[in-house]
């Protein structure tokens, strides 16, 4: 009876431990709803085949998907009942909470994939090529009875990217929207056209494709810092390029097939550098270089836009257009003598209403053509259009004040979601825009804001990640900022929150940059990150920590880090200005004085600043320490001189600070900035010691 316990024993033993290996490797992103292991295997092979009853030309582009995909599927030439994957259509179901929820049964005998509609079918499909990849050996595929049910948090799950900084190859994009499939991402928003190039073929308006579109410098940084001219293309110098419009339906017609819907962007009324150079009569000065908006006063600029967005909805078959709306300088638009008489006419109390009227009126377009208007949250200046759709970047607020007007939202803030920042220690990481934002931070995002009611939480429609290539100048790059951080983007945008656990998602996430790896594409090496600037980890003890501060002049009210104690609350910033932890001072001093509450031995003060030349951040031109007993007769104690150029380029970090020994009760720290209007100083901590 004892050897027969022992026996029994090491038996389940052995068939926990398979079990656990098994359901370890089953590592599925993003998580689904339920997943459930059961009893016995199928084995996949070359005999197997799929059958589906769906109808027409979804059917031939699932057929043609499995055929090419690893499995190699074929379909079924016969009645088989074993050995075979079904992917079945069913209308009776009434549990599915959406059209792209699926249900995934394997058992020994057969694989079935049930859902309401071809794309549920679909991303049951991607999660059985993330099991199948994880279970091959040889031409063979040993999978164990497995049953999933799952579904989206999102409807709009996104990727945006930005090719007018610098020019990627259609063949670059298919190969990213492959990936976007594999981890059920399911908008691609193209970013077609900005300062830097126009990168999509109108044939109404030829000089967009033969000048805009090129530059005579390769990357964005030169030309940036450059005089900013274009060139023709036919130029020797001339670097850039653009999407035929037979390049468009190519890359329509593949994301088609992976049941993802391609969003175009046409930047108006600003960022429009690129157009009213070659079209000088568009803008205000009617002279090129000179203006970066359209001319709202010309209805010429009118006709322009509706001929472009004619050729492109003729092209996308999207429901929505995104007309840009961000970051227009308006500058123009005050002194042209055009736009105050359509101010005028309109009864338009400003610039902003002047860009609102342009917005609803493209909208008004758009919606007799059956297409809805989707823009940054900028579009909200001066009102916004009645059917328009907001997608928020500067924080949350644009999204929070578009669906408590009652329009949909798509959250993607610059915090979370815009993946131009370093995802590691940026003094290590390739040149970027500034900024830190780890996976653990993009995992970490919930879309909903929690100032939302149960009716408003509806109408936010998804989340986005975003790359903007300004310093990203080849496809290796890209690639290296967009993995493993938009799989951390996909399982936010897909994933229950009850579901969702970062230690489980790294480990999934280490095995998929090696997938990446191996499918050839360029991740950023997970295994080896090296995390948040040391000092940050962990609260500082000294003797100003607690201890009353002044400050002679505000600090700048979107960079607060908690307020009136953030420099005295012992905590240190991170490697980015955008963590909540640095404070920002803009074009004011920095003077603040510290009440140590008696007088008190002081060896040491100091402060760090940051410079990061792309976003406007200086360190200060000097900084002067002083001390004093009664806070009334201060006393200097040092002045240190700033040696590092304003022009230096990438992340730096100084400390500004005396050491000695002196004795005091208040400590006054003046730190000079850069006399440039629109340029920061950040420090995170006055330490005393």
């Amino acid at each position: 009876m004892k050897k027969k316990s022992i026996y029994l024993f090491v038996l389940l033993f052995a068939l926990f431990c398979s079990s656990s290996k098994l359901v370890a490797q089953n590592e599925i992103i993003p998580k689904p709803l339920l997943v459930e292991q059961q009893n016995g295997f199928f084995e996949l092979n070359k005999r197997t085949t799929v059958c589906t009853n769906l109808k027409g030309d979804e059917r031939k582009l699932m057929l043609s998907f499995l055929k090419e995909s690893p499995l190699q599927l074929l379909p079924s030439k016969n009645s088989q009942k074993s050995n075979q994957v079904s992917l079945l259509l069913v209308n009776e179901e009434t549990d599915f909470p959406s059209t792209e929820s699926y249900r995934l049964s394997i058992s020994p005998w057969e694989i079935k994939i049930i859902a309401r509609s071809g794309a549920g079918l679909f991303y049951g499909v991607q999660s059985l090529l993330q099991i199948a990849e994880q279970h091959k050996a040889g031409n063979v595929y040993r999978l164990q009875s497995t049953s999933i049910k799952d579904t989206p948090r999102f409807a709009y799950r996104g990727l945006h990217l930005d090719v007018s900084r610098n020019f990627f190859p259609k063949e670059f994009v298919m190969k990213q929207l492959d990936m976007m499939a594999y981890y059920k991402l399911n908008r691609f928003h193209w970013h077609l056209t900005d300062a830097a190039g126009w990168r999509i073929e109108i044939k109404k308006y030829p000089m967009l494709t033969f000048m805009s579109a090129w530059r005579p410098l390769k990357s964005w940084k030169e030309w940036w810092k450059s005089d900013r001219l274009y060139c023709y293309e036919t130029d020797a110098k001339a670097q850039g390029g653009y999407y035929t419009q037979q390049d468009i339906k190519d890359v329509v017609a593949y994301a088609k097939a992976r049941y993802i819907t391609v969003i175009p962007e046409i930047e108006m009324p600003g960022h429009s550098e690129e157009v009213v150079a070659a079209y000088p009569e568009l803008s205000c000065a009617g002279r090129p270089y000179v203006n970066s908006d359209f001319c709202i006063g010309n209805e010429k600029s009118f006709k322009f836009l509706e001929d472009v967005l004619t050729e492109v909805m003729a092209l996308f078959p999207s429901q929505y257009i995104h007309i840009g709306g961000d970051e227009a300088g308006k500058a123009g638009w005050k002194k042209c003598a055009k736009c105050k008489e359509r101010m005028k006419t309109e009864n338009l109390k400003d610039v902003d209403h002047l860009q609102s009227y342009m917005i609803h009126r493209i909208e008004k377009f758009l919606n007799d053509h059956g297409r809805k208007l989707l823009g940054w949250d900028e579009i909200l200046e001066g009102g916004l259009a009645p059917d328009a759709t907001v997608m928020s970047w500067r924080g949350e607020d644009g999204g929070i004040a578009a669906v408590k007007a009652g329009h949909q939202a798509i959250m993607t803030p610059g915090g979370f979601c815009y993946f131009d920042s370093a995802q590691d220690n940026p003094m290590k990481e390739p040149e970027g825009i500034g900024g830190y934002l780890p996976i653990e931070k993009v995992y970490s995002y919930n879309p909903i804001p929690k100032v939302l009611n149960e009716t408003e939480q509806k109408l936010i429609a998804g989340v986005q990640a975003c790359l903007w290539t300004e310093y990203v100048p080849t496809c290796e790059h890209a690639e290296y900022m967009l993995y493993p951080r938009l799989l951390a983007l996909a399982e936010v945008a897909w994933s229950a929150p009850e579901r969702k656990s970062f230690p489980d998602f790294r480990n999934r996430a280490l095995h998929a940059v090696n997938f990446l790896t191996r499918k050839g594409y360029h991740p950023f090496s997970l295994k080896d990150e090296e995390g948040n600037k040391p000092e940050s980890c962990k609260k500082e003890d000294h003797l100003a920590v607690g201890k009353k501060i002044v400050y002679k002049y505000p600090y700048y009210k979107s960079y607060t880090a908690g307020g009136d104690s953030a420099l005295v609350d012992g905590v240190r910033g991170g490697w980015t200005y955008g963590d909540s932890r640095w404070q920002g001072i803009l074009n004011v001093d920095l003077n603040v004085t510290i009440d140590l509450g008696k007088v008190t031995n002081i060896h040491s003060v100091s402060a760090q600043f940051m410079q990061n030349v792309g976003p406007c951040i200086w360190l200060p031109t000097k900084v002067v320490i002083e001390t004093s007993d009664d806070g009334i007769t201060y006393r200097p104690l040092e002045t240190i001189l700033n040696t590092i150029p304003k022009d230096k380029e990438g992340l730096i970090f100084k400390d500004f600070g005396w050491k000695g020994e002196f004795s005091a009760r208040y400590v006054r720290y003046i730190a000079y900035p850069v006399v440039r209007i629109g340029g920061f100083m950040f420090t995170d901590e006055i330490v005393i010691r």
